[in-house]
């Protein structure tokens, strides 16, 4: 490995591209690959406002699918997202080199296995990305508005010398990284919240946290769905903290009315991330013989509306 690291995003929308220029700011070289803005992206690179300063950078080298890579990178970051007839191996193929670090910044519950079957002497890093950034109507224009911190871990469990480097990276970067040495229990906790309330949003049409929990039923819905999956946690050997789900309320209580990333993703027509963040853990219920009837049938009604799109299309 040279000094400074070459890093590689595949996915490079607002997440990919920000932790992008995070690494871009350690002093690593950074390059991406693109589906969308790839001709912006190459005259000018990224521009992003942040509370850590401006971000903007230009890519060392801007790829699209099909392309060859000009050196084999030290990691790859996949920040596509995990999404029913994407094959995200195939994606990372032409990226990996024998030594390559794979890193996944995605959502949901067991995402990893896909990936480390096909890279199978990779290290592959787990992350979670605690971060408030999106899009603007600009192409290649990013708003960084809060947050910004990974949990990160060695899959399936560890902290490994790839982790610590990785840390350090990003730490110099300007984020906070949390080392989880139980990175699938992390990726739990995280769900705790995430299964309900982003499908749960979805079905009420866009609602916000407020809405959601200040309609009469939804807190106790909430609670009960978050039992669910609190329940599956425990069955996979990653049991939650007995005052977690009370936790996680007061904690959606004291933000401001706010839209989660599925609900924006539905109101503004885009691809959901349903069954990353939803069916694994429905299908990780039925593995284990957990009784999960909330969540069964939010996931049943959801695709009842993915089965009507597909007939409109």
């Amino acid at each position: 490995m040279a000094d400074m690291p070459h890093v590689l995003v595949v996915g490079a929308g607002a997440i990919g591209s920000f932790y992008g220029a995070i690494a871009k700011r350690a002093g690593c070289a950074v390059s991406v690959v693109l589906r969308s803005e790839y001709d912006v992206v190459r005259e000018r690179g990224f521009a992003i406002s942040s509370p850590l300063g401006d971000l903007s950078y230009r890519p060392d080298h801007v790829y699209r699918d099909g392309d060859t890579p000009v050196a084999t990178p030290d990691y790859v970051i996949c920040c596509v997202k995990v999404l029913p007839g994407i094959d995200r191996a195939a994606l990372l193929a032409p990226w990996v080199g024998p030594d390559t670090g794979i890193v996944l910044i995605e959502n949901g519950i067991d995402i990893e296995p896909a990936v480390a079957e096909a890279f199978p002497d990779n290290p592959l890093i787990s992350c979670l990305a605690f971060i408030a950034v999106s899009r603007t109507d600009e192409p290649a224009v990013i708003e960084h508005k809060a947050f910004g911190r990974l949990t990160m871990g060695a899959w399936p469990a560890g902290v490994t010398d790839d982790c610590r480097a990785l840390e350090a990276l990003f730490t110099d970067g300007g984020i906070n990284v949390k080392l989880a040495d139980q990175v699938v229990g992390e990726r739990w906790a995280k769900s705790l919240w995430n299964t309900p309330f982003n499908p749960l949003s979805v079905l009420a049409d866009g609602a916000d946290t407020v809405t959601m929990l200040d309609t009469p039923g939804g807190e106790a819905l909430a609670r009960e769905m978050m039992a669910e999956v609190k329940a599956v946690a425990a069955a996979d050997g990653h049991p939650l903290p007995d005052d977690a789900i009370d936790k996680n309320i007061a904690g959606t209580r004291k933000m401001p009315a706010y839209r989660n990333s599925m609900a924006l993703d539905y109101l503004h027509g885009r691809p959901m991330e349903i069954q990353a963040i939803l069916g694994n853990v429905v299908a990780l219920a039925e593995r284990y013989g957990v009784a999960v009837p909330r969540l069964s049938t939010m996931a049943t009604i959801l695709a009842m509306r993915d089965r009507l799109a597909e007939g409109d299309a």
